[in-house]
């Protein structure tokens, strides 16, 4: 296993350019590099596109310093670039956005208006299919294969599904109400929520207030998460903490906006280079993480621990 600190996915697409001398380029004029072989490098006013992935379910890992930690599988499934979307908005701005598709679905059972669009993008016809808002410089080309090394261990990430549906449930469990006393006096409403609310003035309940009713089934966003394992032979990502959803759901899995997109804007323009990107992490894939970039790498990169021995003694 090799650390992420040593992980430089773009350092296999880096070229030497020959130095020429001045008679040299009288003889022989130098033309320019042409477009499509130029190397695209992140920044940190990139975003790059998320993918979307299958929670496999949890685990636990320790690190080298023994500490144990609750970690989430996702594998990414056959997930693939099917277009890219530029449109105006009605105040004259550009949107950019990157399509993305995943799990291989029968043929019969996909619709003949999604079948012409996957054969335009010469992709297999899938399960389901997104996109992410990207920055004009993000975009990846049309039939891509996604790979788990696009995210690199010790990154931050952000997890968006659907939450598991609890049916109807009462005030204690859905909003975490207290409940009454388990004492005299009450007789058999300790689980009850209590008054509802005033008496002639206002006469009602006010708008917003939490009551029983429906609990889950509703699109949330796990925000923060660190990526500690990277498993590119099985195209798994090893995240700290829950995330929503059933197992085996879809869900959709990006660059963290607060801690990693937000935080290195902030970082770059205050000249802290450093912090730019988080401690471990020298650079991301750019546009995005391929299969042909991880056959270059090993198969297994794990992130290093952020503690610090409690053996060792302190500088």
């Amino acid at each position: 296993m090799l650390r992420a600190c040593s992980l430089n996915p773009l350092s296999a697409f880096r070229t030497c350019r020959g130095i020429h001398s001045t008679a040299a380029k009288q003889a022989i004029p130098v033309q320019a590099e042409p477009k499509e072989k130029r190397v695209a490098r992140w920044t940190p006013k990139s975003i790059r596109t998320g993918v979307i992935a299958r929670k496999r379910g949890m685990t636990a890992m320790w690190d080298d310093q023994g500490a144990r930690h609750p970690v989430t599988v996702l594998q990414l499934d056959n997930c693939q670039v099917t277009a890219n979307i530029k449109s105006i908005r009605k105040d004259n701005t550009e949107y950019h956005a990157v399509q993305v598709a995943a799990s291989d679905k029968r043929e019969k059972n996909t619709t003949a208006q999604m079948m012409g669009h996957f054969k335009k993008a010469n992709v297999g016809p899938k399960q389901i299919v997104k996109e992410f808002p990207v920055t004009p410089d993000a975009h990846v080309p049309v039939g891509t294969t996604l790979s788990a090394i696009h995210f690199v261990p010790g990154q931050f990430v952000d997890v968006i599904a659907n939450s598991i549906g609890k049916g109807f449930q009462g005030g204690m469990k859905r909003w975490n109400f207290k409940g009454l006393r388990a004492s005299h006096g009450v007789s058999v409403s300790h689980r009850s929520s209590g008054s509802m609310g005033a008496h002639q003035d206002p006469g009602r309940i006010w708008p917003g207030k939490k009551m029983p009713g429906r609990l889950g089934g509703v699109r949330i966003t796990t925000q923060n998460l660190k990526v500690v394992r990277v498993d590119t032979a099985l195209n798994l990502v090893f995240v700290k903490g829950c995330v929503p959803g059933v197992d085996d759901a879809h869900v959709m899995v990006r660059d963290a906006k607060k801690v990693m997109v937000a935080l290195a804007q902030h970082n770059h323009a205050k000249a802290l280079f450093e912090k730019v990107l988080p401690k471990g992490v020298d650079d991301l894939p750019f546009p995005a993480g391929t299969q042909e970039l991880a056959k270059t790498l090993p198969p297994v990169i794990e992130a290093p621990s952020t503690r610090t021995s409690p053996f060792l003694p302190r500088e």
